[in-house]
């Protein structure tokens, strides 16, 4: 399986230009709502088709060895990728040189296997406490290939908001635990895909600058 390396670009509003922008106040910032897409060549009806709105809840990460977990709080779970609500975001060495192991070490770069997208609204994750993550992301569009990844470097002073449609998989904290609030569109319709199924390929990033 070939490992993909994505390039480490530390966040501004002008790097995430097209994909998102910083935040700094959750409780201020808002969630695009996408109306519900026409099935032919009738329009929808004005102010319908967008109206469940967003929620929102914790997003919360550990390190357990190895293995990034995570657990979005602010969504029902019934995904193929999630078990009891929670899932597998990523691994600090190689996915076939993982060991059965529980010890926490700072990761010097974390390898993904799975991303998506959500046609029906943005999402944002602000940081209970201050501490960096990193979010890899990619433009809109289903002919996405592993190289048009980047790797966004957060300092944890700010939040990070995505566009409705943006290719990412979570946020990857370096500490062993963390915290976000997060606020997304409330039908939660998700695209994804399987890089080791699809492509025979995983995608890495260094973890600092």
């Amino acid at each position: 399986m070939q490992a993909i390396e994505i390039p480490l670009v530390k966040a501004t509003n002008e790097t995430l230009k097209g994909y998102g922008y910083l935040i700094d106040s959750f409780e201020n910032s808002d969630v695009e709502i996408v109306t519900w897409p026409k099935q032919g060549w009738r329009e929808i009806d004005e102010g319908t088709g967008n109206e469940a709105g967003y929620t929102e809840g914790s997003f919360d990460t550990w390190w357990e060895g190895s293995t990034l977990y995570g657990q979005n709080n602010a969504v029902q779970h019934n995904s193929e990728y999630e078990i009891d609500g929670k899932y597998i975001l990523g691994y600090s060495a190689p996915p076939e040189n993982i060991e059965n192991n529980t010890e926490y070490s700072e990761p010097e770069e974390i390898y993904i296997w799975h991303v998506n997208y959500h046609p029906d609204g943005g999402q944002l994750f602000f940081p209970s406490e201050r501490g960096p993550f990193i979010s890899p992301l990619a433009l809109p569009g289903d002919d996405i290939q592993a190289e048009d990844f980047k790797a966004f470097y957060f300092d944890g002073s700010k939040g990070l908001y995505i566009h409705p449609n943006i290719w990412h998989e979570g946020v990857f904290p370096v500490q062993k635990k963390s915290s976000f609030m997060g606020k997304q569109g409330k039908v939660h319709a998700r695209v994804s895909i399987d890089l080791k199924k699809e492509f025979n390929k995983y995608l890495f990033f260094k973890t600092k600058l």
